[in-house]
């Protein structure tokens, strides 16, 4: 058996990710498939994953070496952290990789859904030129952005938007500190309904939690502007797709930009796909090369780091380091050689 540690690497990254791990020593493995029974078997003598999708407490406990989890973004939902903390093994997150990314692509939502750009595009294709005079279309300029959510993406959003759109920008975080949102150009509003009632497009950036699970469900979607488009480019679960589908039926809403689902890949025969007025995207917001790059690079830094017993940049939970299961076969190259 080598004697080098293992990184498996669950999902296709950049390749810069596996190279500057193989430069430090690491043997990396690339799991045959992302499905969790192949995983499992790639996991079992494992000291490292990087991980994009699930990883399972199951996952977890039939990898008795594993010392860390990088995750290959900024959402931590979909990895049972807890059980991984209970066992000792710290996780480590890229919060500024792909941010810009991510934001780029809700103002490409925004625009593609005000703009009709997807219906306009199967009309081209199949001929029908009379699309110009019948499909209602809006500008974005001037009109009001909601961001529910002001971390370092919703930030981004409102500032792109303000700045190269010419949008109003209001802002509802319950964790925010409203000098901070004023000092960004923004203009914070105390409540979710206070924000849903004057955006004319909502965009959704806050974590996946139990107590955010659902927040714009059909109560939610009643108190929005007649003719308001929704964006998510967060998490799926935010969303009661039911009653989101409902809304852009009946025209309550004139469209929404999806990047995310509750259930991922997005389910066969599901009724968001059969809407003309939504535009969905299969959660590539921060696929762009450059974000795919230095997430990548930070992921694989962090894991050298954990295996070195030197504390990764970014953890989900600092405080549990110092309880972290030791490396099995650490990594023992100096700080200094690096690549």
């Amino acid at each position: 058996m080598s004697g080098a540690p293992v990184c498996v690497i669950a999902q296709p990254i950049h390749p810069v990710g596996a190279e500057l791990l193989r430069q430090a020593g690491v043997e990396v493995r690339q799991a045959a498939s992302p499905a969790l029974d192949s995983l499992a078997s790639a996991l079992a003598d494992a000291d490292a994953v990087i991980v994009r999708d699930r990883l399972p407490a199951s996952l977890m406990d039939r990898a008795p070496r594993l010392a860390v989890i990088a995750n290959h973004g900024t959402g931590t939902d979909k990895i049972d952290v807890a059980h991984a903390h209970r066992l000792g093994i710290p996780v480590a997150y890229t919060p500024e990789a792909n941010v810009r990314a991510v934001a780029e692509h809700a103002l490409t939502l925004m625009l593609a859904a005000a703009h009709q750009a997807v219906a306009a595009d199967t009309a081209t294709r199949a001929g029908r030129w009379r699309f110009k005079y019948e499909q209602p279309m809006f500008s974005l300029y001037g009109k009001t952005l909601g961001i529910a959510g002001f971390g370092r993406t919703g930030r981004l959003v409102g500032e792109m938007a303000a700045r190269g759109l010419g949008m109003q920008v209001l802002v509802w975080s319950p964790s925010a500190d409203p000098a901070q949102i004023r000092g960004a150009g923004a203009r914070p509003v105390g409540t979710l309904a206070e924000l849903l009632a004057a955006a004319d497009v909502l965009s959704l950036h806050r974590p996946y939690r139990c107590d955010t699970h659902h927040m714009l469900d059909a109560a939610a979607l009643r108190c929005m502007k007649p003719g308001a488009i929704v964006v998510n480019t967060s998490r799926g679960g935010l969303i009661d797709e039911a009653a989101l589908v409902q809304a852009l039926r009946s025209g309550a809403l004139f469209g929404a930009g999806l990047d995310v689902f509750e259930h991922e890949p997005l389910p066969a025969g599901s009724a968001l796909a059969g809407l003309p007025n939504v535009v969905l995207t299969p959660h590539v917001a921060g696929s762009s090369q450059e974000a795919l790059h230095a997430t990548a690079t930070q992921c694989a830094r962090q894991v050298m780091a954990a295996l070195r017993g030197q504390r990764p940049d970014h953890l989900v939970d600092p405080s549990r380091w110092d309880a972290r299961r030791a490396p099995h076969r650490p990594l023992a190259i100096e700080p200094e050689s690096l690549p």
